[in-house]
Protein backbone atom coordinates (compact mmCIF):
# COMPACT_ATOMS: atom_id res chain seq x y z
CA UNK A 1 0.00 0.00 0.00
CA UNK A 2 1.41 3.41 -1.00
CA UNK A 3 1.44 6.09 1.70
CA UNK A 4 2.45 9.77 1.74
CA UNK A 5 5.25 10.93 4.06
CA UNK A 6 4.31 13.93 6.22
CA UNK A 7 7.84 14.73 7.42
CA UNK A 8 8.75 18.40 6.73
CA UNK A 9 10.57 18.81 3.45
CA UNK A 10 9.90 15.26 2.22
CA UNK A 11 6.35 14.64 0.89
CA UNK A 12 7.35 11.46 -1.03
CA UNK A 13 5.27 8.31 -1.35
CA UNK A 14 6.46 5.12 0.32
CA UNK A 15 5.44 1.61 1.37
CA UNK A 16 6.03 -0.11 4.70
CA UNK A 17 8.09 -2.82 3.00
CA UNK A 18 10.65 -0.35 1.64
CA UNK A 19 10.71 2.05 4.64
CA UNK A 20 14.31 1.88 5.96
CA UNK A 21 16.25 3.96 8.53
CA UNK A 22 17.68 6.31 5.86
CA UNK A 23 14.83 6.38 3.36
CA UNK A 24 13.49 9.84 4.32
CA UNK A 25 15.45 13.12 4.00
CA UNK A 26 13.58 15.82 5.98
CA UNK A 27 13.88 18.89 8.23
CA UNK A 28 13.37 18.21 11.96
CA UNK A 29 13.20 21.97 12.72
CA UNK A 30 10.57 24.60 12.06
CA UNK A 31 10.36 27.15 9.20
CA UNK A 32 11.77 30.65 9.86
CA UNK A 33 10.73 33.84 8.04
CA UNK A 34 12.79 36.90 9.03
CA UNK A 35 13.81 40.04 7.08
CA UNK A 36 12.57 38.57 3.77
CA UNK A 37 14.76 35.49 4.32
CA UNK A 38 13.22 32.04 4.49
CA UNK A 39 14.81 28.91 5.88
CA UNK A 40 14.69 26.10 8.44
CA UNK A 41 15.86 26.34 12.03
CA UNK A 42 17.78 23.06 11.71
CA UNK A 43 20.09 24.18 8.88
CA UNK A 44 21.81 27.42 7.85
CA UNK A 45 20.63 27.77 4.25
CA UNK A 46 18.47 30.89 3.61
CA UNK A 47 16.72 32.22 0.50
CA UNK A 48 14.38 35.03 -0.47
CA UNK A 49 12.33 33.05 -3.00
CA UNK A 50 9.49 30.96 -1.59
CA UNK A 51 9.79 28.29 -4.31
CA UNK A 52 13.48 27.82 -3.52
CA UNK A 53 12.57 27.61 0.18
CA UNK A 54 10.15 24.75 -0.54
CA UNK A 55 12.80 22.93 -2.57
CA UNK A 56 15.53 23.11 0.10
CA UNK A 57 16.75 19.55 0.59
CA UNK A 58 16.38 18.06 4.06
CA UNK A 59 19.33 17.95 6.44
CA UNK A 60 18.43 14.77 8.43
CA UNK A 61 17.82 11.15 7.41
CA UNK A 62 15.29 8.79 9.03
CA UNK A 63 12.14 6.75 8.42
CA UNK A 64 9.13 7.97 6.48
CA UNK A 65 6.08 8.82 8.59
CA UNK A 66 2.46 8.95 7.49
CA UNK A 67 1.30 10.70 10.69
CA UNK A 68 0.20 14.30 10.25
CA UNK A 69 1.92 16.82 12.59
CA UNK A 70 -0.20 17.96 15.50
CA UNK A 71 -1.56 21.48 15.29
CA UNK A 72 -1.15 23.80 18.30
CA UNK A 73 -4.08 23.86 20.71
CA UNK A 74 -6.22 27.00 20.49
CA UNK A 75 -8.82 28.22 23.01
CA UNK A 76 -12.47 27.77 22.12
CA UNK A 77 -14.01 31.22 21.63
CA UNK A 78 -17.78 31.54 22.08
CA UNK A 79 -20.05 34.26 20.78
CA UNK A 80 -20.47 35.92 24.20
CA UNK A 81 -17.62 38.19 25.27
CA UNK A 82 -15.45 36.72 28.00
CA UNK A 83 -16.77 33.13 27.70
CA UNK A 84 -13.50 31.45 26.73
CA UNK A 85 -13.06 27.75 27.41
CA UNK A 86 -9.43 26.56 27.36
CA UNK A 87 -8.87 23.39 25.40
CA UNK A 88 -6.44 21.77 27.87
CA UNK A 89 -8.16 22.78 31.11
CA UNK A 90 -5.71 25.60 31.99
CA UNK A 91 -6.67 29.25 32.02
CA UNK A 92 -5.04 31.29 29.24
CA UNK A 93 -4.31 34.98 29.93
CA UNK A 94 -3.58 37.32 27.03
CA UNK A 95 -1.70 40.52 27.88
CA UNK A 96 -1.53 43.27 25.26
CA UNK A 97 1.14 45.98 24.98
CA UNK A 98 1.10 48.85 27.45
CA UNK A 99 -0.44 52.13 26.36
CA UNK A 100 1.64 55.25 25.76
CA UNK A 101 0.08 56.96 28.80
CA UNK A 102 1.02 54.05 31.06
CA UNK A 103 4.57 53.95 29.71
CA UNK A 104 4.92 57.69 30.29
CA UNK A 105 3.74 57.36 33.92
CA UNK A 106 6.14 54.48 34.58
CA UNK A 107 9.08 56.29 32.91
CA UNK A 108 11.95 56.83 35.40
CA UNK A 109 13.45 60.27 35.98
CA UNK A 110 16.37 61.43 33.86
CA UNK A 111 18.16 62.69 37.01
CA UNK A 112 18.89 59.18 38.28
CA UNK A 113 22.70 58.70 38.67
CA UNK A 114 24.27 57.15 35.59
CA UNK A 115 26.21 53.89 35.57
CA UNK A 116 29.30 53.33 33.43
CA UNK A 117 28.63 50.57 30.91
CA UNK A 118 31.16 47.73 30.62
CA UNK A 119 33.07 47.76 27.35
CA UNK A 120 34.67 45.02 25.27
CA UNK A 121 37.72 45.94 23.18
CA UNK A 122 38.42 43.87 20.06
CA UNK A 123 41.92 42.55 19.35
CA UNK A 124 42.12 44.52 16.09
CA UNK A 125 41.41 47.79 17.93
CA UNK A 126 44.16 47.03 20.48
CA UNK A 127 46.65 46.53 17.64
CA UNK A 128 45.56 49.74 15.90
CA UNK A 129 45.92 51.75 19.15
CA UNK A 130 49.40 50.33 19.74
CA UNK A 131 50.52 51.47 16.27
CA UNK A 132 48.93 54.88 16.83
CA UNK A 133 50.75 55.36 20.17
CA UNK A 134 54.10 54.60 18.52
CA UNK A 135 53.52 57.17 15.77
CA UNK A 136 52.34 59.82 18.26
CA UNK A 137 55.41 59.33 20.47
CA UNK A 138 57.65 59.69 17.42
CA UNK A 139 55.93 62.96 16.47
CA UNK A 140 56.32 64.34 20.01
CA UNK A 141 60.00 63.43 20.11
CA UNK A 142 60.54 65.07 16.71
CA UNK A 143 58.88 68.30 17.91
CA UNK A 144 60.85 68.35 21.16
CA UNK A 145 64.12 67.74 19.32
CA UNK A 146 63.54 70.73 17.04
CA UNK A 147 65.50 73.77 18.15
CA UNK A 148 63.72 77.11 18.29
CA UNK A 149 64.79 79.33 15.39
CA UNK A 150 65.99 82.83 16.16
CA UNK A 151 63.27 85.35 15.41
CA UNK A 152 60.41 82.97 16.29
CA UNK A 153 57.56 84.92 17.85
CA UNK A 154 55.96 83.85 21.15
CA UNK A 155 52.70 81.96 20.54
CA UNK A 156 50.93 83.44 23.58
CA UNK A 157 48.25 86.00 22.66
CA UNK A 158 49.32 89.59 23.19
CA UNK A 159 53.04 88.81 23.56
CA UNK A 160 55.29 90.23 20.84
CA UNK A 161 58.61 88.89 22.11
CA UNK A 162 60.82 87.09 19.59
CA UNK A 163 63.32 84.38 20.42
CA UNK A 164 66.87 85.72 20.57
CA UNK A 165 68.54 82.91 22.50
CA UNK A 166 68.32 80.94 25.77
CA UNK A 167 68.29 84.20 27.72
CA UNK A 168 64.86 85.00 26.22
CA UNK A 169 63.35 82.09 28.18
CA UNK A 170 64.32 83.84 31.41
CA UNK A 171 62.12 86.84 30.60
CA UNK A 172 58.55 87.11 31.93
CA UNK A 173 55.87 86.63 29.26
CA UNK A 174 52.99 89.10 29.67
CA UNK A 175 50.08 87.80 27.60
CA UNK A 176 46.29 87.38 27.39
CA UNK A 177 45.06 83.89 28.38
CA UNK A 178 41.59 84.59 26.92
CA UNK A 179 40.44 84.96 23.34
CA UNK A 180 39.75 88.04 21.19
CA UNK A 181 36.17 89.34 21.10
CA UNK A 182 34.76 91.59 18.33
CA UNK A 183 31.23 92.78 19.15
CA UNK A 184 29.26 95.84 18.01
CA UNK A 185 32.40 97.67 16.84
CA UNK A 186 34.28 97.05 20.11
CA UNK A 187 37.44 94.98 20.31
CA UNK A 188 38.69 93.43 23.56
CA UNK A 189 40.12 90.31 25.18
CA UNK A 190 37.76 88.05 27.12
CA UNK A 191 40.19 87.85 30.06
CA UNK A 192 40.43 91.56 30.87
CA UNK A 193 37.55 93.22 28.90
CA UNK A 194 39.34 96.50 28.16
CA UNK A 195 37.17 97.65 25.25
CA UNK A 196 38.43 99.85 22.44
CA UNK A 197 37.32 100.86 18.95
CA UNK A 198 40.75 101.36 17.37
CA UNK A 199 42.31 98.13 16.12
CA UNK A 200 45.88 99.34 16.71
CA UNK A 201 45.03 100.17 20.31
CA UNK A 202 43.55 96.68 20.66
CA UNK A 203 46.78 95.10 19.36
CA UNK A 204 48.89 97.24 21.72
CA UNK A 205 46.95 96.24 24.85
CA UNK A 206 49.39 94.89 27.40
CA UNK A 207 48.78 91.37 28.66
CA UNK A 208 47.01 90.77 31.96
CA UNK A 209 48.77 87.54 32.98
CA UNK A 210 52.44 86.76 33.55
CA UNK A 211 54.05 83.42 32.72
CA UNK A 212 56.59 81.72 30.48
CA UNK A 213 57.07 82.14 26.75
CA UNK A 214 55.67 79.43 24.48
CA UNK A 215 57.47 78.95 21.17
CA UNK A 216 55.54 75.87 19.95
CA UNK A 217 51.77 76.09 19.22
CA UNK A 218 49.54 74.33 21.72
CA UNK A 219 47.53 71.37 20.38
CA UNK A 220 44.20 71.22 22.17
CA UNK A 221 41.59 68.47 21.96
CA UNK A 222 39.07 69.21 19.24
CA UNK A 223 35.40 68.65 19.93
CA UNK A 224 33.90 67.16 16.78
CA UNK A 225 30.65 65.63 15.62
CA UNK A 226 30.42 61.98 14.59
CA UNK A 227 27.98 60.20 12.34
CA UNK A 228 25.77 57.88 14.35
CA UNK A 229 23.01 55.41 13.57
CA UNK A 230 20.72 53.02 15.43
CA UNK A 231 18.63 49.91 14.91
CA UNK A 232 16.58 47.64 17.15
CA UNK A 233 15.58 44.04 17.67
CA UNK A 234 12.81 42.62 19.80
CA UNK A 235 14.79 42.95 23.05
CA UNK A 236 17.63 45.41 22.36
CA UNK A 237 18.50 48.77 20.82
CA UNK A 238 21.91 49.25 19.15
CA UNK A 239 23.45 52.74 18.91
CA UNK A 240 26.44 52.89 16.54
CA UNK A 241 28.90 55.82 16.69
CA UNK A 242 31.38 55.89 13.83
CA UNK A 243 34.52 57.02 15.71
CA UNK A 244 37.74 55.46 14.37
CA UNK A 245 40.37 54.13 16.77
CA UNK A 246 38.49 55.12 19.95
CA UNK A 247 40.58 55.05 23.11
CA UNK A 248 38.96 52.86 25.81
CA UNK A 249 41.13 54.47 28.49
CA UNK A 250 39.92 58.02 27.82
CA UNK A 251 36.35 57.19 26.76
CA UNK A 252 33.34 56.99 29.05
CA UNK A 253 29.85 55.77 28.16
CA UNK A 254 27.29 56.03 30.96
CA UNK A 255 23.56 55.45 31.11
CA UNK A 256 20.54 55.31 33.36
CA UNK A 257 17.03 54.17 32.53
CA UNK A 258 16.29 56.96 30.05
CA UNK A 259 19.55 58.81 29.24
CA UNK A 260 22.69 57.66 27.39
CA UNK A 261 25.77 59.87 27.84
CA UNK A 262 28.74 59.36 25.49
CA UNK A 263 32.21 60.90 25.71
CA UNK A 264 34.58 59.26 23.23
CA UNK A 265 38.16 60.28 22.50
CA UNK A 266 39.44 58.97 19.18
CA UNK A 267 42.35 59.52 16.80
CA UNK A 268 44.29 60.96 19.77
CA UNK A 269 43.04 64.57 19.56
CA UNK A 270 39.31 64.39 18.79
CA UNK A 271 36.47 64.22 21.33
CA UNK A 272 32.83 63.35 20.69
CA UNK A 273 30.29 64.34 23.36
CA UNK A 274 26.58 63.66 23.10
CA UNK A 275 23.62 62.93 25.40
CA UNK A 276 20.72 60.86 24.10
CA UNK A 277 17.38 61.14 25.92
CA UNK A 278 15.97 57.79 24.87
CA UNK A 279 12.51 57.08 23.50
CA UNK A 280 11.96 54.11 25.81
CA UNK A 281 13.37 52.65 29.04
CA UNK A 282 16.48 50.44 29.12
CA UNK A 283 17.95 47.97 31.57
CA UNK A 284 21.41 49.33 32.39
CA UNK A 285 22.62 46.15 34.10
CA UNK A 286 22.23 44.10 30.91
CA UNK A 287 23.64 46.76 28.54
CA UNK A 288 27.21 46.82 27.20
CA UNK A 289 29.62 48.53 24.78
CA UNK A 290 31.58 46.88 21.96
CA UNK A 291 34.59 48.82 20.56
CA UNK A 292 36.14 48.00 17.17
CA UNK A 293 38.58 50.02 14.99
CA UNK A 294 35.86 51.64 12.84
CA UNK A 295 33.07 52.29 15.34
CA UNK A 296 31.70 52.09 18.88
CA UNK A 297 28.51 50.06 19.29
CA UNK A 298 26.34 50.48 22.39
CA UNK A 299 23.92 47.63 23.08
CA UNK A 300 20.99 48.77 25.26
CA UNK A 301 18.65 46.14 26.65
CA UNK A 302 14.98 47.14 26.55
CA UNK A 303 13.14 47.15 29.86
CA UNK A 304 9.89 46.40 27.98
CA UNK A 305 9.71 44.47 24.71
CA UNK A 306 8.09 47.38 22.91
CA UNK A 307 9.05 48.62 19.46
CA UNK A 308 10.62 52.09 19.58
CA UNK A 309 9.35 54.72 17.16
CA UNK A 310 12.58 56.79 17.39
CA UNK A 311 15.88 56.67 19.19
CA UNK A 312 15.35 59.87 21.17
CA UNK A 313 12.34 61.15 23.06
CA UNK A 314 10.55 63.78 20.91
CA UNK A 315 9.05 65.41 24.04
CA UNK A 316 12.47 66.27 25.46
CA UNK A 317 13.52 69.90 25.03
CA UNK A 318 17.23 70.53 25.68
CA UNK A 319 18.14 73.33 28.04
CA UNK A 320 20.01 76.33 26.69
CA UNK A 321 23.69 76.41 27.54
CA UNK A 322 24.61 79.16 30.05
CA UNK A 323 26.32 82.23 28.59
CA UNK A 324 29.75 82.96 29.99
CA UNK A 325 29.87 86.12 32.10
CA UNK A 326 33.02 87.90 30.99
CA UNK A 327 32.61 90.60 33.66
CA UNK A 328 32.56 88.00 36.42
CA UNK A 329 35.69 86.42 34.93
CA UNK A 330 37.41 89.80 34.96
CA UNK A 331 36.49 90.40 38.62
CA UNK A 332 37.71 86.93 39.52
CA UNK A 333 41.02 87.61 37.78
CA UNK A 334 41.43 90.88 39.65
CA UNK A 335 40.80 89.19 43.00
CA UNK A 336 42.82 86.04 42.29
CA UNK A 337 45.47 86.83 39.64
CA UNK A 338 46.90 83.75 37.97
CA UNK A 339 50.58 84.49 38.43
CA UNK A 340 52.45 81.62 36.86
CA UNK A 341 56.07 82.63 37.51
CA UNK A 342 58.62 79.93 38.23
CA UNK A 343 61.62 80.45 40.49
CA UNK A 344 63.92 80.43 37.45
CA UNK A 345 62.21 83.56 36.08
CA UNK A 346 63.24 85.72 39.10
CA UNK A 347 66.85 86.65 39.59
CA UNK A 348 68.12 86.59 43.19
CA UNK A 349 71.57 88.00 42.41
CA UNK A 350 72.87 90.50 45.01
CA UNK A 351 75.23 92.06 42.44
CA UNK A 352 72.25 93.34 40.45
CA UNK A 353 69.93 94.55 43.21
CA UNK A 354 72.04 95.28 46.31
CA UNK A 355 74.10 98.21 45.01
CA UNK A 356 72.81 101.19 43.04
CA UNK A 357 76.06 102.00 41.21
CA UNK A 358 76.46 104.29 38.16
CA UNK A 359 77.47 101.28 36.04
CA UNK A 360 74.23 99.52 36.91
CA UNK A 361 72.25 102.66 36.13
CA UNK A 362 73.94 103.04 32.73
CA UNK A 363 73.31 99.39 31.85
CA UNK A 364 69.70 99.69 32.89
CA UNK A 365 69.26 102.86 30.80
CA UNK A 366 70.81 101.16 27.75
CA UNK A 367 68.48 98.19 28.13
CA UNK A 368 65.45 100.45 28.39
CA UNK A 369 66.47 102.43 25.29
CA UNK A 370 67.05 99.23 23.31
CA UNK A 371 63.70 97.83 24.39
CA UNK A 372 61.94 101.11 23.47
CA UNK A 373 63.51 101.05 20.00
CA UNK A 374 62.39 97.45 19.43
CA UNK A 375 58.84 98.34 20.53
CA UNK A 376 58.78 101.31 18.15
CA UNK A 377 59.95 99.11 15.27
CA UNK A 378 57.27 96.50 16.03
CA UNK A 379 54.58 99.20 16.33
CA UNK A 380 55.57 100.63 12.96
CA UNK A 381 55.43 97.17 11.37
CA UNK A 382 51.94 96.59 12.77
CA UNK A 383 50.78 100.00 11.58
CA UNK A 384 52.13 99.33 8.08
CA UNK A 385 50.39 95.98 7.98
CA UNK A 386 47.12 97.58 9.08
CA UNK A 387 47.48 100.31 6.44
CA UNK A 388 48.10 97.74 3.72
CA UNK A 389 45.08 95.74 4.84
CA UNK A 390 42.83 98.82 4.87
CA UNK A 391 44.12 99.85 1.42
CA UNK A 392 43.41 96.39 0.00
CA UNK A 393 39.95 96.44 1.55
CA UNK A 394 39.25 99.89 0.06
CA UNK A 395 40.41 98.72 -3.37
CA UNK A 396 38.22 95.62 -3.18
CA UNK A 397 35.19 97.76 -2.28
CA UNK A 398 35.88 100.15 -5.16
CA UNK A 399 36.18 97.26 -7.61
CA UNK A 400 32.95 95.81 -6.28
CA UNK A 401 31.13 99.14 -6.69
CA UNK A 402 32.50 99.56 -10.22
CA UNK A 403 31.40 96.05 -11.17
CA UNK A 404 27.95 96.70 -9.71
CA UNK A 405 27.56 99.96 -11.67
CA UNK A 406 28.68 98.20 -14.87
CA UNK A 407 26.10 95.45 -14.36
CA UNK A 408 23.37 98.03 -13.76
CA UNK A 409 24.32 99.95 -16.93
CA UNK A 410 24.33 96.76 -18.98
CA UNK A 411 20.96 95.82 -17.51
CA UNK A 412 19.45 99.19 -18.55
CA UNK A 413 20.86 98.85 -22.06
CA UNK A 414 19.10 95.52 -22.53
CA UNK A 415 15.68 97.04 -21.69
CA UNK A 416 13.38 97.73 -24.69
CA UNK A 417 12.68 101.34 -25.73
CA UNK A 418 9.31 102.69 -24.64
CA UNK A 419 7.08 104.22 -27.34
Amino acid sequence: MTLVCYNKGCGEKFSHDQNREDSCVFHPGVPIFHDALKGWSCCKKRTTDFSEFLSIKGCTRGRHSNEKPKEPLLPEVLSQKGDVKPANGHEIIYQGPKSAEKLQKERPSADVPKTKLPHKVSASLAQALAKLDVSIKAQIQAKESQTVIHGTRCKNSGCKTTYQGPETDLEVCTHHPGGPVFHEGYKYWSCCCIKTIDFNAFLDQKGCTAGKHRWIPKQDKKKVACRHDWHQTGNSVYVTIYAKNASPEFSSIEANGTVLSCQIQFENDKIFKREYHLWGVVDVQQSSVNMVPTKVEVCLRKADSVSWGKLEDPNYKPELEPVEDTQADTIGWQQNPDWDIADDDISDSDDEWAYDTPENKAQKKNREQKKEKEENVRRKEVEEEMKRAMEEKRRAEEEKEALKRQEEEEGFEDMPDLE
